[in-house]
């Protein structure tokens, strides 16, 4: 085994006194790049270049392996630890998994905007129940022709099941009034499509049942749901 794999010495600490509570050997491949190594309550999750998942209970040393092919190297996690589940992004799309290596849910019609997978414009709700993402859509302009702009999609995590999607084609801009407050104070107007185009950032406040996005002009729009 020496011939073929190294390994790699770590420590599990106490948060409370940083003592010592359980060291841990990872047997990698010595000429393979380390995609990433996940700490998930007491699951590690080790993944090297071309090689399966492994999923470690760091207290009993169970090993579970799963196919490179089933579970690709993603671009970000998000942990449900309510859920003792784990969101993967890759490729504009978002999966749901469990700890044993199995994929619980996937989301049809949830493409995200941005190549990159950033987290930025995806929210989990506090009871890790929904995922309210920025998505890829399709608005239909007056002249008829498809514009692509982006909408803002709900979902159940369990189910993958589509509870609210506001966009271009679902929304109507409500015009403010002219009173003597709004006339002195300078305000931005942008239409529901221009509200939609490059999102960056999205926030969900969910005492108030409102969505706050900023995009890359520095604006920032108020939704409600």
């Amino acid at each position: 085994m020496a011939e073929r794999f190294r390994n790699m010495q770590l420590q599990i600490l106490s948060i409370e006194d940083g003592k010592p509570l359980k060291s841990v050997k990872l047997w990698l491949h010595p000429n393979k790049k380390i995609s990433f190594i996940e700490q998930f309550n007491e699951k590690r999750l080790v993944k090297q270049e071309g090689e399966n998942i492994q999923i470690i209970d760091v207290w009993s040393s169970e090993l579970i392996e799963v196919s490179a092919t089933k579970f690709m190297t993603p671009s970000a996690f998000i942990f449900l630890y309510e859920n003792n589940l784990f969101l993967t992004f890759l490729n504009r799309t978002v999966a749901v998994w469990n700890l044993r290596g199995e994929l619980v849910t996937s989301f049809e019609d949830h493409l995200l905007w941005h190549h990159n997978c950033s987290t930025n414009d995806v929210y989990i709700t506090s009871d890790q129940d929904l995922i309210i993402s920025y998505c890829k859509s399709e608005a239909v302009a007056e002249d008829g022709t498809v514009t692509p702009f982006g909408s803002i999609n709900a979902r159940e995590i369990m189910t993958g099941k589509c509870i609210a999607k506001l966009s271009a084609n679902n929304l109507s801009v409500v015009p403010r009034g002219n009173s003597n407050s709004d006339s002195k104070r300078s305000l931005v107007q942008s239409t529901v499509s221009e509200a939609m185009e490059d999102v960056t950032a999205l926030l969900y406040n969910e005492e108030r049942n409102e969505i706050y996005t900023g995009n890359s002009k520095g604006l920032v729009h108020v939704w409600f749901v």
